[in-house]
């Protein structure tokens, strides 16, 4: 889950790679580091804290130096101090590593290594690493034709066990970087006398667009001139460079004070590019470009199985709805984390379909494999093209919403559902949705960036109200149906960013045991959609208005279908089809939690504890 990133080129290094952390520090902010190679061996600079106390620290740095790496950590081995931040030296001062991922076996290499000279200054397994790499170079003679730094390395992780995304440094070989990958993200960005590597393209979106991403088990070597990719083993690899779509100026704030905030008000475009050209030509259903499985094929599918983590998995349980309810065929919904680690039984007409905003999320990624290996087809919604997760599925649906920067997914979400709405009308269509229903809900996932344009224009009264609510340490999230898994991400999202307890749960729930937290000290957010269930959450409203609990209220109903008093604040969005109500839903309970979040003065975007990728188990 930290950032890496790697610079080679004609430039000074230094100031190029700050800029890369300052990128990537959505994902890890515990501390960052850097080392720079130069002919008169490493200079290496690690400060606990944001980038920012790096960029200080490095004022003195050799502006003359034009190789290093550099990282921003989300702690995982060891406590947050400047010895455990990255890059890692070894004992012997020749190598410098930067590295995202868990080596499980680090106890037995560090014994090795200590068994062998070499001596520990952090509590890290990445120290274990550089070390063992270390040996292999002192103990690799010099050949004819062999590059002594790539062989060590190569030859170190042979030894690994676990994940890794790896950059290093050796102070013999000052213009130089090796890399490489085994269930973390890397990819090389190939420019003009210079290249770089990196765990995520924004590092370097503004010096060039040409990639590659790298698989498992593959090596790469850069210098500023040329780059070279084999396998652990060392067998050649062709690599295919792809052009990233996207513009520097998508991951800029622009006037925002917050990325949240940015991305909560790109929504609307972003649930455009959702659906521009994916509408059959008589309007009646949707039509995905890269599911690479046929309609025939589609119609013997009986069950579907998602996997996800986190607000995907909330996705997920939309999807679960909406599928079942138009396309009536059985849905079941698992944590990835879990799928991977059970013996479910899942019939042989099962598809398996996977969401990640970043396409690296480790717990998804591995869920998708288990299918595969299974022998399952596979699926996957993701918003990163050459991610592991769109690499590896059998086909898949991009949800071109830009870049996300910001830790807690907005725009990524509310895309995520819209992409499931679509799944659950071409599925429907495939089956027994008629012509004229396909048509009444093409119709309504037209119109829904125009709705969420709508529900955005509250903001500024979704604002007084979040600051009425913001020094209440309890929520709870209440809603039915579809709008459960919407309470549920209400629920997460407060929690992220402002730190204050929230739980969601199925609003009959409520009096089956989380009624006990409702008083004035706890306020509700209860989720009241036009619809059959209506009548049903206001009586549950009434039971927790009976108690003194303070309500909020976020409805599509008309005013005359409300009791007068039924709650302290109500927010209102358009009613729309049952397919688009969740998106609409979800604007507020965003809004909600961001401006609560900034009235207590909490850090929006880089939340404590949390990094945007998750990419280690």
């Amino acid at each position: 889950m930290c950032g890496i990133v790697g610079y080679v080129g004609k430039q000074a290094a230094c100031g190029i790679l700050l800029e890369g952390l300052k990128r990537l520090e959505y994902r890890g902010y515990d501390s960052a580091g850097l080392a720079i190679g130069a002919k008169d061996g490493l200079d290496v600079i690690k400060k606990v804290g944001r980038v920012e106390n790096l960029i200080r620290a490095a004022a003195g740095v050799k502006e003359t130096a034009h190789t290093g790496i550099a990282h921003t950590r989300w702690a995982t081995h060891g406590r947050v101090t400047d010895i455990n931040a990255h890059p890692h030296v070894s004992s012997d001062h020749k190598f410098a590593l930067c590295h995202n991922g868990v080596i499980e076996n680090y106890l037995a290499i560090k014994k090795f290594c200590e068994n062998h000279g070499y001596t520990f200054q952090s509590e890290t397994d990445t120290e274990a690493l550089v070390n063992l790499i270390a040996y292999h170079y002192q103990k690799e003679p010099e050949a004819a034709g062999k590059n002594r730094f790539l062989t060590a390395v190569r030859k170190a992780l042979l030894h690994v066990e676990g994940t890794y995304g790896i950059v290093a440094l050796c102070a013999d070989y000052p213009g130089e970087i090796v890399g490489a990958r085994k269930g973390s993200p890397l990819v090389v960005g190939v420019g003009n006398g210079e290249n770089m590597i990196a765990s995520d393209i924004s590092a370097f979106i503004g010096r060039t667009q040409n990639v590659i991403y790298l698989d498992d088990g593959q090596v790469v070597h850069l210098t500023a001139e040329d780059f070279d990719i084999t396998t652990i083993a060392d067998e050649a690899v062709d690599p295919v460079i792809a052009k990233v779509d996207w513009e520097i100026e998508q991951a800029e704030l622009g006037h925002f004070t917050h990325y949240m905030a940015k991305e909560i008000f790109e929504q609307p475009v972003a649930l455009e590019n959702a659906i521009r050209g994916r509408f059959s030509d008589d309007q009646s259903t949707a039509k995905f470009g890269g599911l690479n499985i046929d309609p025939l094929q589609l119609r013997h599918v009986d069950r579907l199985l998602f996997c996800a983590c986190g607000t995907a998995w909330h996705a997920c349980l939309v999807a679960e709805y909406l599928i079942e309810r138009f396309a009536r065929i059985p849905v079941e919904v698992e944590y990835a984390s879990e799928f991977r680690y059970r013996n479910a039984p899942l019939d042989k007409n099962t598809l398996v379909i996977v969401i990640s905003q970043s396409g690296e999320t480790i717990d998804t990624l591995e869920a998708l494999r288990e299918a595969k290996r299974k022998g399952f087809r596979t699926l996957a919604i993701t918003n990163v093209v050459g991610s592991t997760i769109a690499r590896e599925t059998d086909g898949g649906i991009y949800q071109h919403a830009g870049p996300e920067i910001g830790v807690a997914s907005t725009k990524a979400f509310t895309s995520q559902i819209l992409l499931t709405a679509m799944m659950a009308l071409y599925f429907g269509r495939l089956r027994d949705l008629s012509f004229t229903e396909g048509r009444e809900m093409v119709e309504a996932l037209r119109l829904v960036p125009g709705l969420t344009s709508q529900v955005l224009d509250q903001a500024d009264k979704i604002k007084v109200i979040a600051k009425k609510y913001a020094q209440f340490e309890d929520f709870l999230f209440l809603g039915r149906q579809a709008m459960f898994p919407i309470a549920l991400e209400g629920a997460l999202k407060l929690k992220e960013i402002s730190y204050i307890h929230a739980e969601g749960y199925p609003a009959a729930e409520m009096k089956h045991g989380p009624i006990a937290l409702v008083s004035p000290e706890c306020p509700s957010v209860f989720f009241a959609p036009r619809g059959e269930v209506l009548k049903k959450v206001i009586s549950n409203i009434q039971e927790i208005r009976a108690r003194k609990g303070p309500v909020i209220c976020i409805t599509s109903a008309p005013r005359d279908e409300l009791p007068e008093d039924l709650a302290n604040d109500i927010i209102r969005v358009p009613d729309a089809h049952e397919a688009v109500q969740p998106i609409l839903f979800t604007i507020p309970i965003q809004l909600l939690a961001y401006y609560i979040a900034c009235e207590r003065n909490c850090d929006v975007d880089k939340p404590r504890n949390l990094a945007k990728s998750v990419t280690v188990e």
